[in-house]
């Protein structure tokens, strides 16, 4: 099963993901900390 990174698109197997994190009880997954990052700062709720 592959996903994508919510924000640069990239598509992620989530078995080697090289980050991920839980909100509102949705695990997403991330192609690299850098991405987790921005995902935090653009999403205050997250």
């Amino acid at each position: 099963m592959q996903v994508r990174d919510p924000v640069c698109g990239m598509t992620v197997d989530p078995a080697r993901a090289a980050a991920k994190g839980t909100y509102g009880g949705i695990t997403i997954y991330f192609c690299s900390e850098g991405c987790r990052k921005t995902y935090e700062r653009t999403h205050p709720s997250a």
